[in-house]
């Protein structure tokens, strides 16, 4: 299933793509995707809907964020080989855990917007997936039973606030809206295998990223198994798992960095597209 939320920021809707694409309302069955519907229980109700008797929603209404009242977005760092290669750094032995403030946290097609002191806006394409169901002291074998589905997220990130203003990679990772997720989130029963997914992602038209989650050092059996070790993965915590290579900080000799006007469309495979405008803030 492909499920998603629509409707004006904060007045988000229910939604599921049905098979010939349309999406169609869900309100009437649940209050909203979320923690409280993401366990495996709700989501076998809703595959057993007849989606033909739902309303279908209007064209063009904005998609939200896939999940609303996300409890935490974590993402992981320098987590694909060809990626760090690019950086010059060396693949971390452990996963590198940073947050995202959910303040930061957008629909798909949303205005991605430079913050005002802003010198170097990058992109990341990466792999997402939500908690679905409570994960303490997991193991790996266990780990996919806690995922509900996938999504994409753009870790959109400021360089000179992430690594050269002293502190933590927060500052650089949590601007407004610097985490557009969705377009939908895709059940896990429809993604055979998360580690073996194309990504890509175009700035004004220009390909940059295009790689593949089968270059991740650490999947995500591991990283739920590796994150609950530490804290409680909660149903509706969202993993963002890294990004590949071609990233505008990667552009040799020259750096290529957003700026208002351009504009991003990112993709993996199964799970949609994103598009976003960058506007000044």
């Amino acid at each position: 299933m492909k499920l998603l939320r629509y409707g004006p920021m904060g007045a988000e809707k229910p939604g599921i793509v049905d098979d010939n694409g349309e999406i169609r309302d869900l309100s009437g069955i649940i209050g909203d995707i979320d923690p409280s519907t993401l366990s495996d229980q709700v989501l076998q109700k809703l595959r057993d809907t007849d989606l033909s008797k739902l309303s279908i929603v209007s064209e063009g209404s904005r998609i939200g964020a896939c999940v609303g009242n996300i409890g935490k977005m974590i993402c992981i760092g320098l987590n694909y080989s060809d990626h760090a290669a690019e950086t010059g750094a060396t693949p971390p032995p452990e996963p590198i855990i940073f947050m995202k403030a959910n303040s930061a946290i957008c629909g798909p097609n949303d205005d991605v917007r430079i913050p005002k002191t802003s010198e170097k806006t990058d992109w990341e394409v990466e792999l997402g997936f939500v908690i679905g169901k409570e994960a303490k002291y997991v193991s790996e074998a266990k780990a996919m039973e806690h995922v509900a589905g996938y999504c994409i997220v753009n870790d959109v990130s400021e360089r000179s606030f992430q690594a050269e203003r002293s502190g933590q990679w927060t500052k650089g990772k949590s601007c407004d809206t610097f985490g557009p997720t969705g377009p939908w989130m895709v059940t896990r029963d429809e993604i055979a295998n998360p580690q073996n997914l194309k990504m890509t992602l175009d700035v004004n038209g220009k390909r940059y990223q295009d790689g593949s989650t089968s270059t991740m050092i650490f999947g995500v059996e591991f990283l739920v198994h590796y994150l609950s070790q530490f804290f409680t993965l909660y149903p509706g915590d969202v993993i963002s798992t890294g990004t590949p290579p071609g990233v505008g900080l990667g552009v040799k000799p020259n750096p290529v960095f957003l700026k208002p006007g351009d504009e991003m469309r990112l993709s993996i495979e199964g799970l949609g597209e994103q598009h976003q405008k960058c506007v000044a803030d």
